[in-house]
């Protein structure tokens, strides 16, 4: 049996918060560096018209997410479902999957990485591309090393077209 962790508290005033795009805020939660490698997980709070999550897929790490209010539409494969206030999803590794708030609505949502991935810098990331300060290009390059690999859904297209 291994050793036990220590638990993980983040208080809201201390959470880190980051902006990917206008109304798209991610608050950093607990990276795997703080959980033994168990878990990663944030926040994902999106206004009514956000992009969202474009199409990928994570080869090592089951997403999970959790619906706090509002409604999310997620593509998982070639399907795309609306997860209403309290719903909740799991999608499997190798899955290609993307996420924003449905048609007229804000998603609010907690998101859930297992095993861990160290991605809070892919957020940060994220976060200095979105205001100038890095390149589409440097997302392109970190590919295996987030484990983040985008692909092309004409579901996902024709769907986010429509909204």
């Amino acid at each position: 049996m291994s050793e036990p962790q220590s638990p993980v508290l983040v208080r809201a005033a201390e959470a880190t918060v980051l902006s990917d795009a206008p109304g798209s805020l991610i608050t950093l939660l607990a990276d795997s560096d703080t959980t033994g490698d168990a878990f990663t997980t944030n926040r994902a709070t999106l206004a009514e018209g956000t992009a969202g999550a474009p199409a990928h897929f994570h080869t090592r790490a089951t997403e999970f997410f959790f619906v706090l209010d509002g409604a999310l539409e997620v593509l998982t494969g070639e399907t795309i479902v609306t997860l209403e206030k309290n719903d909740f999803l799991a999608v499997p590794p190798g899955m290609p999957h993307a996420f924003a708030p449905a048609a007229g609505r804000s998603a609010d949502a907690l998101v859930v990485f297992t095993p861990g991935m160290g991605r809070f810098d892919y957020y940060r990331l994220l976060d200095r591309v979105a205001r100038g300060e890095a390149s589409v290009e440097e997302i392109k390059e970190s590919a295996e090393r987030y484990d983040n690999h985008y692909v092309d859904s004409p579901v996902w297209r024709a769907a986010r077209a429509a909204a």
